[in-house]
Formats: structure tokens, C-alpha cells, sequence
């Protein structure tokens, strides 16, 4: 609030934005710009809005077509009428914020997958910032409007109706104060239903994590399985066909017959191995993720 002039001619002007959300969730921006002249030697009040909504304006033209006449010696007399309206709209403002709120708290949680819709939650936060500091901006220009009236009041000839307008700027100050308090509710409130939804997103990702690890856990006893049987069929397999070669001969007369190029086996078997691991070798190292060099360096950076 910003004022200047003396005790018979002073001018005043006082701004106050309002956001007001609608059911839909569109919103608009009320603003408050008035400027008031008041001339105390003919009593007369001039008051200038600009960017003020049709019905605050009406209410205006009405006070001032029937003002209070015992209240007109004060520069101050227009600014309870004035903060009546602000009181109106800013109370406004705060219950359609609950009402988002209270919308979103009611909402049941699916039997599947929760889908919360963050920007939509993230939406009505910030529309409950916004309000919240409409209302801070507001209380700090009434506490300067009380300052300043109290420093005119000694200078003013009716001290009885100066206090009486003193008393209804207090009564508003606690007023809106009042709203702020309900205002910061409603943004403590919605942080709580923004953290209900992570965590329940997070609690049902995390269900799904222990079933697939139960499932893998499974896959493991089968594979152990799996290795079991070929551990136990594998060696009398090897021991089998190695019997089994042109190496070896059996008859009733001789028995067993060793052939004295057996050694040819060993010759292509032992470097086939060798060459069949050393190529699965550098497959693997050949295949595994190069890390980049932030990774390398250790100075991974991260966008937010």
C-alpha cells in the first residue's frame, strides 16, 4: 500500500491479486487495483479500479451511492469495504482448492497397477502455492494499512470512528490470516495425497519385483536340476563313447585291445577344446558394454 498527502487531501493505493480455481480446473487471476483520493475538507471519496471483476465493481457503485456518512471524516473508510471483498474472494479461492483436494483423497485405489495422474496432482500444488501466496501478499498490506492508519489516527478529528475502521482492518487481518492457515493445510494436504501416489506406485512395482524373483528363484532350482542330471549322466556318457571308439577291441581269445594310434584322439580332441574356450573368451570380452568415459572418470553427470 502506498500513500501520500496530508490529513485534509490524501491519496491511497492498494493492489491484491486472487486466483480462483474452478471445479474443471481452469483458473483466472482477479485483480484488486484501487486507487482512492479523499478530500477531507468536502468529504469527498474518488475511487479508481483498474482490471477489477463486474462484480466487484457493482458492489462498489453501491457503497458509494449509499455510503456511511459517520464515516466518511476518515481517508481510511473505504478499506474495510474493500478487504470485505478481498475477504470474499480470497475464502473462495481456498474452499475450491480444498474441494480439488478433497476430490483427490476420496479416490479409491485400483485392484491392479495404480496410474495416478502426477500432472494433474502437480497441478492443483501449484494452484495451492499460488493461493497461499495471494494470501501472504495480502496480509502484509493490511498489516501496512493498519501502520498507517494508526500513524493518522492521532492527527485525525474523529477519534471514535478511526477506531472503529481500526478495528474492522484488525478484524480482517485475522480474518485472511485465518484463510492462510486453512491455505497451507490445503498445500499439506495435497503433498501427502503427491507422496501416497509414489509410494503406492513404488510398494506395487516392489510386489512385482519379489513375484519375479520368486520366479526366478524357481527357474534356478529347475536349472540345478537340470545340471544335476547332466552331472550324473555326463561322466558314464564320456567314459561310453570313449569305449566305444575303433581304438578299442574285444574279443573272448585276447580280451582288451588298446590301438597303438590312440594318441591321434587326444591330438585334435585337446586343442579343439582349447581353441573352443579361447574363442568363447574373447567373445564375452568382446561383447561386454564399453563404459563411457564419464563412467570411467568417475564424474557421471546428471540432467534434472
Amino acid at each position: 500500500m502506498s500513500l501520500y498527502g496530508t490529513k485534509d487531501f490524501l491519496d491511497t493505493w492498494t493492489y491484491f491479486e486472487i486466483k480462483k480455481l474452478e471445479p474443471t480446473a481452469e483458473y483466472s487471476w482477479y485483480k484488486l487495483n484501487i486507487f482512492v483520493q479523499w478530500d477531507g475538507e468536502s468529504h469527498q471519496t474518488i475511487v479508481l479500479a483498474f482490471d477489477t471483476p463486474f462484480d466487484v465493481i457493482q458492489s462498489f457503485r453501491e457503497l458509494l451511492v449509499t455510503p456511511d456518512l459517520h464515516n466518511l471524516h476518515s481517508p481510511f473508510w473505504f478499506y474495510p469495504h474493500l478487504l470485505s471483498e478481498v475477504a470474499r474472494h480470497q475464502e473462495a479461492a481456498v474452499w475450491a482448492i480444498r474441494n480439488q483436494v478433497r476430490e483427490v483423497e476420496k479416490r479409491t485405489l485400483p485392484l491392479g497397477r495404480p496410474n495416478p495422474n502426477y500432472r494433474h496432482l502437480h497441478d492443483i500444488a501449484r494452484h495451492a502455492l499460488h493461493v497461499s501466496e495471494t494470501l501472504e501478499v495480502a496480509i502484509k498490506t493490511i498489516k501496512c494499512m493498519l501502520e498507517r492508519h494508526k500513524d493518522l489516527c492521532p492527527s485525525l478529528s474523529d477519534f471514535d470512528a478511526e477506531q472503529g475502521i481500526h478495528s474492522q482492518l484488525q478484524f480482517f487481518e485475522s480474518y485472511i490470516s485465518s484463510l492462510g492457515s486453512r491455505s497451507a493445510s490445503n498445500e499439506k494436504r495435497m503433498l501427502n495425497e503427491i507422496q501416497l501416489a509414489f509410494n503406492t506406485v513404488a510398494q506395487h512395482d516392489a510386489s512385482t519385483s519379489v513375484k519375479i524373483g520368486l520366479a526366478t528363484q524357481a527357474d534356478s532350482l529347475t536349472m540345478k536340476s537340470i545340471a544335476l542330471v547332466t552331472l550324473t549322466f555326463l561322466p558314464p556318457t564320456f567314459v561310453s563313447a570313449i569305449f566305444s571308439m575303433s581304438f578299442f577291441s574285444y574279443s573272448a581269445e585276447s580280451g582288451w585291445v588298446l590301438s597303438d594310434k590312440f594318441w591321434i584322439y587326444w591330438v585334435f580332441a585337446i586343442p579343439t577344446t582349447l581353441l573352443t574356450a579361447i574363442a568363447w573368451y574373447f567373445l564375452q570380452k568382446y561383447n561386454a558394454p564399453v563404459p563411457s568415459r564419464e563412467e570411467r572418470s568417475g564424474t557421471l553427470k546428471y540432467s534434472i
